[in-house]
């Protein structure tokens, strides 16, 4: 019997997707239902239908791994690790190169299959548990020609494998579909992309579909940032029902609220400037799981100009040290970034007593070029017994920034996890300026906490060292 790809047909009346925002396939529709509701619903399905359910994948797919419409050249799919990537590649080609019927042409007849390496191309797009013949129903499975690299489906199109390495592979073949896996991860990304644009020639209309874990590499970012590109991302999480919950699990306890995890699990593109004072490699190497004793704790502060929803964030972060023996053996722990939208006033001074309180902190520490005394005032109404210290930005931001990136190059701060966000921004930081969005609150907030209980102290303390020589 043929696995001819038709809708399943019931008499059943279902309740539309459309109007349930929570279900956002066709498999979680039927999983939404009663047993008995599901038994009667495959029960109407034709033995056709029946048959043909298991590999409608627009039926199983969750929303990523859905092709965009519209006119574009490159669907972008970003994912966490497990979130389906692989899976939806795969299908993607199916679609391309399947007709209604097993002999009939798709809109595709020649198709590249490009992975970092040949093996990683063969066994993960190919042969992996989501490739290309696991996804295939009996019928339009293609055969594997394992001398010539290449798989050939019953209706006569092929899909060849090259690898990112040798990118002058990709020099005379030409096609009217490419799947590209792993962009991201590809030593010779920009040749091997720049060659398969080349060849991608074939046809009206010639696509390609990228399936990768974001990095903050080139080639990644001038495709995103191109016109002619579409974008679908997810999480690991997203994909939880396929996933072993021992992974899951292992995964959130390592990586959790890490630089990392938000983009190998969240599948978050992260970027670092160029000539940031601080990089994404050296912040995963300051991690640590626990604080231990801490000499001191502060909270700093770092208010907006203004207080209503269109102001800046208002950065808060709490820091702990150790400040035993001489100051070059002095280390600090940033504990947490307590940050909110200062949408008033009275919303961040409580977000920072709040944070005070949960960490025993000695003092609450808060710039006041901007507010004056209306800072200190409106936290003493909270609290009028509050530690407090005022201090006043005399020099730029970069410039203040400078002695606190150097404590981190000399590997005296370390961070706990879930300091995602504040991380984003210390990338976004260099030597000319911040380079992100609006103001760096969370770093100015770090800048003063580290200050305060590392730089200015240490200061001091070299002074009558000096004063006695």
């Amino acid at each position: 019997m043929q696995f001819a790809e038709k809708k399943p047909e019931s008499s059943m009346t279902l309740p539309s997707i459309s109007t349930r925002p929570d279900l956002r396939s066709g498999a979680a529709l039927i999983a939404s239902l009663t047993p008995k509701e599901q038994e009667a619903f495959l029960d109407q399905l034709s033995e056709g239908a029946l048959l043909a359910l298991p590999w409608l994948f627009d039926f199983w797919a969750l929303p990523h791994q859905v092709a965009p419409g519209g006119d574009w050249r490159s669907w972008v799919i970003l994912g966490g690790r497990g979130a389906g990537k692989t899976r939806a590649g795969a299908e993607w080609v199916r679609a391309q190169v399947e007709g209604p019927m097993p002999k009939d042409e798709g809109r595709a007849r020649r198709v590249a299959l490009v992975g970092e390496t040949i093996e990683q191309a063969r066994e993960v797009m190919v042969f992996g548990d989501s490739g290309i013949l696991a996804c295939s129903p009996p019928d339009r499975r293609p055969d594997w020609e394992a001398t010539r690299k290449r798989l050939v489906w019953p209706n006569g199109a092929t899909a060849q494998l090259f690898s990112a390495h040798d990118p002058d592979s990709l020099r005379g073949p030409q096609f009217d579909a490419a799947w590209v896996d792993e962009l991201a991860k590809w030593k010779k990304g920009e040749a091997a992309w720049d060659m398969l644009q080349f060849a991608l020639r074939l046809g009206d209309d010639p696509r390609q579909c990228v399936t990768t874990t974001p990095k903050n590499v080139g080639v990644l970012k001038s495709l995103m940032e191109a016109p002619s590109t579409v974008i679908t991302s997810a999480p690991t999480e997203a994909n939880r029902a396929n996933l072993a919950s021992s992974f899951l699990e292992e995964v959130r306890a390592r990586y959790a609220g890490t630089r990392l995890g938000r983009q190998e699990l969240d599948g978050v593109l992260l970027e670092d400037a160029e000539g940031a004072l601080w990089t994404s490699a050296g912040l995963e190497a300051a991690r640590r799981d626990e604080a231990g004793a801490l000499s001191r704790v502060v909270v700093a502060i770092d208010p907006p100009v203004t207080g209503h929803a269109g102001s800046d964030e208002c950065g808060i972060v709490v820091v702990g040290a150790v400040t035993d023996g001489p100051p070059q053996e002095w280390r600090a722990v940033v504990l947490e970034d307590a940050s909110v939208a200062a949408s008033s006033p009275l919303k961040w001074a409580q977000a920072a007593i709040a944070a005070m309180e949960r960490h025993g902190a000695d003092r609450l520490v808060a710039e006041v070029n901007q507010g004056g005394d209306l800072v200190e005032a409106v936290l003493r109404q909270i609290d009028p017994l509050i530690p407090f210290r005022a201090v006043h930005a005399s020099r730029g931001k970069v410039a203040r920034a400078e002695p606190a990136a150097a404590l981190y190059e000399q590997g005296r701060v370390t961070h706990l996890r879930g300091l995602g966000e504040l991380e984003d921004q210390m990338c976004r930081m260099t030597a000319r300026g911040f380079e992100g969005k609006g103001s760096p609150d969370r770093v100015d907030a770090l800048v003063w906490a580290l200050s305060d209980l590392l730089i200015e102290p240490a200061a001091h303390w070299r002074r009558p060292q000096m004063r006695a020589l």
